[in-house]
């Protein structure tokens, strides 16, 4: 008796060991086609963003003739003319400049003044704090033209049309509502022993505000500055509206949309050449803040 239960436990184990072998060897085939998967969607991801942009930096190398005459996926014979007329030309140096002045004007104001409101928001218990809060976050919601015409009159009345200070004053109406809602979420995720030892040490409120509390919130400054730089930089509405008569103060994305060429030909190579030229800043920016952008969402997702 003792013998055929022995003998049967000890038949049974290389069963088992047989089984948990299969369970152990399909557990690892769909690991490697997990892996394969996740890898092929990586790459078509990456070939659906990248390859746009890496053909118009082939079409940059080429002339506006050979762009007309042959698609191709490579130049045939690479050149810099494009690039050289760009550099040398003073109009397109001028809205860079105007384009640069116009973002950082706007990212300083969004953020100064953002900081401030989301600071109120976010640490100070008042009455009808999530009205306010609602209320910031429908500003979103306008399309840019529905208050075109309302922020034309006043624009011509404080009698700044035609310049770059119209684009200074009217920019930060659409980014300082989503910059007030993310920081304060930072704010209020932060901990309130932390200004309170700040008080507690003889801080004064303000202080406490821009010695400790900001400095807690680089992340979403950052984050949120950046957006503010990229939307500014890319604007075209306010910047065609509010610049028209004055080609001195357009940006680049105005002087790119009325680009005639520096030719008789369609200044097609001539347009990506400069399209290319003005996506290079926001590339670096992104590349040199990319630690900073990357907490700074996880670390909103996570106190929002």
């Amino acid at each position: 008796m003792n013998k055929s239960i022995g003998g049967a436990g000890l038949g049974a184990l290389p069963a088992k060991e047989t089984t948990m072998a299969r369970r152990s060897t399909s557990a690892i085939i769909w690991d490697v086609i997990n892996r394969i998967m996740f890898t092929a969607v990586i790459i078509l991801i990456l070939l659906f963003t990248l390859l746009p942009f890496l053909y118009a930096i082939s079409i940059s190398f080429r002339t506006n003739a050979q762009v007309l005459i042959e698609a191709r996926y490579t130049p045939e014979a690479p050149n810099l003319i494009n690039y050289q007329n760009l550099f040398t030309d003073p109009q397109f140096l001028g809205t860079l400049r105007n384009s640069a002045l116009v973002s950082s004007v706007t990212v300083i104001a969004a953020l100064v003044i953002g900081s401030f409101a989301a600071y109120a928001l976010g640490r100070v218990r008042f009455r009808g704090r999530m009205a306010v809060m609602y209320v910031v976050l429908a500003m979103t919601m306008f399309p840019q033209i529905s208050i075109l015409s309302g922020l034309f009159a006043i624009i011509r009345d404080l009698n700044i049309y035609g310049t770059t200070l119209s684009l200074m004053f009217t920019y930060p109406i659409f980014t300082l509502p989503f910059t007030v809602w993310v920081l304060t979420g930072f704010f209020q995720g932060l901990p309130e022993e932390i200004e309170q030892a700040a008080l507690v040490d003889g801080a004064t409120p303000f202080q406490t505000f821009w010695m400790v509390l900001v400095p807690l919130t680089a992340p979403a400054l950052v984050t949120t500055g950046l957006l503010a730089f990229i939307s500014a930089w890319n604007e075209y509405l306010f910047a065609l509206t509010f610049t028209l008569i004055n080609p001195a103060a357009h940006t680049v994305p105005v002087l790119i949309a009325n680009f005639s060429g520096y030719s008789y030909e369609v200044p097609i190579a001539d347009r990506i050449a400069a399209a290319v030229v003005v996506t290079v800043p926001l590339i670096i920016l992104v590349l040199v803040f990319q630690r900073r952008i990357i907490e700074g969402l996880t670390a909103g997702a996570v106190k929002g």
